[in-house]
């Protein structure tokens, strides 16, 4: 009996041996070949650094020919083009804004799907007409936001790192133009290391791994997330897309986008800015909203495009004020 488990032991070690010389001497192979190992996503917490990606769609004239003050970068699904469309032709129309000029950019990844191909044909088409698109070749979806969050704070460094402000708002949001700029030109708004919107603070890191914004002790051992703008509207000056950039490596990445703005601000030493008043940014508001309301935001989440447009429509008139 003894001399069996000996003998088992032994074709065991040998097969481990084995094993290993096998597998490294096809990781030498695939390399010298050149061959792609399929990569397995591990999960939903852990986010490829986007600094793989580029762009591949990136025509627009913006901040090439002239310098401007905000920027207005909205994140948004390829296939969306209703939304984008709404935004063209409500506050995405607005130029010029108490003599600040004012462009607003679509970016956007890879679609995805059976007719991935026929929408990508779609969105040449849509950008030879508007030159407003701005895409990378990252997969489009929900858990690589962090991925398109980052591409946007790229694509800004490297163009737009003269102009003012930049502000990030989702496709969904009502945005008040006019009140935003009158913010940014306030001479108590800060120039530089600046961010500001619906500061989340002492937001507690979830551990139930039944839950989708779960995050594990390795990414953020402490208890609560460091303070961060929830990601429906959040505005910046121009200084930080370069300084979130440089520590970003330092920090893991993961899909929950905002919360990872906040982890890089930490290490930046540079704390988010609470708004001068708590009716400019509406995550969640009652509608419908009075046109008091509408006076004072600045940004608001909306249920759909109509109502959306509705909205922007009543702000632009004299009757919307308290």
């Amino acid at each position: 009996m003894e001399s069996q488990r000996r003998y088992l032991k032994h074709i065991f070690v040998f097969s481990l041996v084995l094993g290993t010389i096998f597998f490294t001497l096809l990781n030498s192979y695939l390399g010298k070949q050149n061959v792609n190992i399929p990569y397995v996503d591990p999960g939903p917490h852990h986010v490829a650094y986007p600094r793989n990606y580029k762009f591949i769609l990136d025509d627009t004239p913006t901040c090439r020919t002239s310098s401007l003050f905000l920027l207005i970068m909205v994140p948004v699904a390829p296939g969306n083009v209703a939304a984008r469309d709404a935004i063209r032709e409500t506050w995405g129309t607005e130029r010029l804004v108490l003599g600040q000029r004012v462009k607003t950019l679509f970016i956007l990844g890879l679609p995805g799907g059976a007719d991935a191909e026929q929408t990508q044909e779609k969105l040449k088409e849509e950008n030879q007409q508007h030159h407003d698109l701005i895409q990378s070749n990252f997969q489009d979806s929900y858990h690589n936001l962090t991925i398109k969050t980052m591409m946007t704070l790229e694509w800004l460094a490297a163009h737009c790192a003269k102009a003012s402000y930049a502000l990030k708002i989702d496709s969904d949001t009502l945005l008040h133009v006019r009140n935003l700029v009158k913010l940014l030109l306030d001479p108590k708004t800060p120039k530089q290391n600046y961010m500001s919107g619906l500061v989340w603070w002492h937001s507690p890191v979830l551990r139930d791994k039944s839950n989708k914004f779960f995050v594990p002790k390795d990414i953020i051992p402490e208890p609560e997330f460091p303070p961060y703008p929830l990601g429906f509207a959040y505005v910046m000056s121009l200084d930080l897309p370069e300084k979130i950039l440089e520590v970003s490596p330092q920090i893991k990445a993961f899909f929950i986008e905002d919360a990872y703005l906040g982890m890089c601000l930490k290490r930046l030493g540079i704390p988010p800015t609470d708004p001068p008043e708590n009716t400019m940014f509406l995550v969640d508001p009652k509608h419908p909203l009075s046109d008091c309301s509408l006076s004072k935001m600045i940004a608001a989440v909306t249920t759909s495009i109509q109502q959306m447009t509705g909205y922007w429509e009543r702000s632009k008139q004299p009757s919307a004020k308290c």
